[in-house]
């Protein structure tokens, strides 16, 4: 057993954010941590997700024991479908995780034979070499889980996503003492969180965002419209009792909200008050101020709930003076235009906008700031330290605030992209062999239209198909097109096809037509109203899904 060693493979998520997806081999045993996805950049036309490349998973499928996921989130379990359709491997998780993770799998029609197996916190199990004990963390979603792999040569903590919030909504606390206990026996390795480690100090709790929200319930004088995460299940039970001490109704838009809301509901994992639930068809018929909405689409997302409601474009829910609208979200990095745009859409209905920093919060992050990442780093004191979860700049200032760690035990700290591995034998740790690892950009959110190069796949898509380029002409004044719609085609259809190419100008402008004025002037809204129309109209006529690429010249 002297020439074995533990390697630490990242296959996403390192040097970057989303993708989370981690392995651990020892000798001809494999366990795989999380298998998570990203959203594309919007360089990456007709992308829906994007997850990582498991080709070296698949290449070792033999020597592969288990998936294992810590939470819920997106950029940890959106990629499961996509590895257990090259992999029918077990896959260990909280009964919340795995009823997200079943609803994706259903929806790719992989539910049937996966092999899902309910742990929780305080649980042990044994995979080859590997016994792995799960503790209990406190994070923006409930069920979040650290990881105690003890290994052959020595004990690897990995934390998974965490803040150490000391009052949780739901009592279930961060379990410190045991992470301690673990630091005091000796830890080899500690992979830790570094998504907020340039946010100094502490992470406020969940109940911080309390009192604003009391405040808002108190002075909203109309419908009071309140957006955030679809996982985040504390803050929805806030929002419930609240509404429920204020005698307000509540209802819920967006697909992703209701889904979330009803698994919870259905594991007891949140509490819905008698008589507080409004249909989303009662909304406007209601007495507006006795009306609370939980709507999806945080990020300013084209067409979500909360963007097709900022302009009056949805059945349900229309916004009017007075009324209040809450982004209780952060602003992910990369989405503040969409989400400006959205809110001056708001704006322009008169309603009244919360959002941004401000004291009371309207939101709390749900990862570790400064001091609780040091605070960790002090109960563990590994001989070893792996930073995860974050871009480069991040995973090297958390290596920076392991250093006062030296002299009480700390050898060496690593810090490490996608594809670079770590060893660590009886002779120490050392950098490995880099694995092949990339992105493998998902379109359509289909298992059959996975591509592993953008370029080749654009290539293949023109070279089949063809593209069509409506151009659109809208006055910036008024917003309204400045005569029909040119289409411009290439490789999609010959000079016998003109008459479809006609009906098509015909399709263009009655989307045109039916929008408001406010879309009319979103270009992002507008192009994916076009795209979508016009590949329906296509598709149906011609059998074919050429490239389409709206272009909107503003005169």
């Amino acid at each position: 057993m002297a020439d074995r060693k533990l390697q630490i493979i990242p296959i996403g998520g390192l040097g970057e954010f989303g993708m989370n997806s981690m392995a651990l081999q020892y000798g001809d045993d494999i366990i795989v941590i999380d298998a998570g996805m990203m959203f594309p950049e919007s360089e990456l036309l007709g992308v829906d997700i994007v997850t990582p490349d498991f080709t070296y998973l698949e290449q070792h499928s033999s020597l592969v024991r288990g998936l294992i996921l810590t939470h819920g989130h997106e950029d940890h379990i959106g990629g499961v479908p996509f590895l257990l359709a090259q992999l029918n491997i077990p896959v260990y998780g909280t009964e919340f995780t795995l009823a997200l993770v079943g609803r994706r799998l259903e929806e790719h029609e992989l539910f049937e034979q996966a092999q899902l197996n309910v742990i929780k916190a305080g649980d042990r199990l044994t995979l080859g070499p590997f016994e792995i004990e799960f503790l209990r963390v406190t994070h923006s979603i409930v069920s979040a889980l650290a990881l105690v792999i003890t290994t052959p040569v020595g004990v690897v903590i990995h934390t998974g996503d965490f803040k150490v919030d000391p009052t949780p909504t739901d009592n279930e606390l961060f379990d410190l003492h045991t992470l301690a206990d673990y630091g005091k026996r000796g830890v080899l390795l500690l992979l830790s969180d570094s998504t907020n480690v340039d946010r100094p100090g502490y992470t406020e709790s969940e109940r911080a965002v309390r009192p604003r929200f009391e405040e808002l319930f108190t002075r909203s004088e109309r419908r009071l419209i309140i957006s955030c995460f679809s996982s985040s299940i504390h803050r929805l039970q806030q929002i419930l009792d609240l509404a429920d001490e204020y005698g307000r109704k509540v209802a819920f838009l967006g697909r992703s909200i209701l889904n979330v809301t009803e698994i919870a509901h259905n594991l007891g994992l949140l509490t819905i008050p008698d008589s507080t639930l409004l249909r989303p068809q009662d909304i406007m018929q209601a007495p507006p101020e006795k009306v609370a909405v939980v709507v999806s689409g945080t990020q300013g997302e084209p067409m979500s709930a909360l963007s097709r409601v900022a302009v009056d474009n949805h059945k349900h829910l229309y916004l009017q003076p007075g009324d209040t609208v809450v982004l209780s979200s952060r602003i992910i990095p990369g989405n503040e235009k969409a989400i400006y745009r959205m809110i001056n859409h708001v704006a322009r209905r008169g309603a009244d906008l919360v959002y941004g920093t401000m004291n009371p919060p309207v939101h709390v992050s749900g990862h570790a700031s400064e001091e609780e990442l040091k605070l960790v780093l002090n109960l563990v004191r590994p001989r070893y330290f792996i930073p995860i979860h974050g871009e480069y700049r991040q995973l090297s200032r958390h290596a920076s605030l392991a250093q006062h760690l030296r002299s009480a035990g700390l050898e060496d700290t690593f810090v490490l992209e996608t594809g670079e591995t770590l060893e660590i034998d009886h002779l120490g740790a050392r950098r490995g062999e880099r694995i092949t690892v990339g992105r493998v950009c998902i379109d359509s959110g289909s298992l059959d239209d996975v591509v592993e190069d953008i370029i080749i796949r654009d290539r293949r898509h023109l070279s089949e198909d063809g593209f069509v380029l409506p151009i659109i002409a809208i006055s910036k004044h008024t917003g309204k097109s400045e005569g029909l719609p040119e289409i411009v085609s290439r490789g999609f259809i010959g000079s016998d096809g003109a008459g479809v190419l006609q009906q098509a100008r015909t399709v263009v402008a009655k989307t045109l037509e039916t929008s408001t004025p406010e879309e009319r002037g979103d270009w992002g809204v507008m192009q994916e109203k076009i795209r979508t129309d016009l590949k329906r109209f296509l598709a149906k006529e011609t059998q074919r899904r050429p490239l389409i690429m709206p272009v909107i010249l503003e005169i």
